[in-house]
């Protein structure tokens, strides 16, 4: 099971911990990343690692971009809509860039429809269940 502890660090500020020990800040204010831009950065995250994977075996990059984009709706409930990936990669010249380039759009493809932990879990109805102790 993965776990990750939030710890309030100030009104509206909060630090996440994993298991190791490491740790990120997040919260309301202008130095801090949103909740909702750590979904959106975990979820560029996950699918970046995939498709990371699956290209640079053939040739490292010479840029790796991905940009997560989402409109939040307040209509009574919070959520997103029109989430969207879009990756900027760049290979080199020759043929292992080449072949890079070759296996990319089946790269994207495998990690959305199956790898991306994140974004299935977006995707597919997914229960959340809140305990209080």
């Amino acid at each position: 099971m993965t776990v990750v502890k939030v710890t309030r660090a100030g009104l509206g500020r909060y630090v996440a911990t994993n298991a190791d020990g490491a740790t990120i800040r997040f919260g309301q204010g202008d130095d801090e990343f949103s909740s909702v831009e750590l979904l959106l950065a975990a979820l560029g995250g996950c699918t970046g690692i995939d498709v990371d994977y699956l290209t640079s075996r053939r040739c490292e990059p010479e840029s790796f971009e991905i940009e997560v984009s989402a409109q939040k709706v307040s209509d009574g409930t919070n959520h997103l809509e029109d989430v969207k990936v879009t990756f900027r990669l760049r290979f080199p010249d020759g043929p292992d860039g080449d072949r890079a380039r070759d296996v990319l759009p089946a790269s994207v493809e495998r990690s959305h429809d199956r790898l991306c932990t994140v974004g299935r879990t977006i995707e597919l109805p997914t229960p959340i269940a809140t305990h209080l102790e």
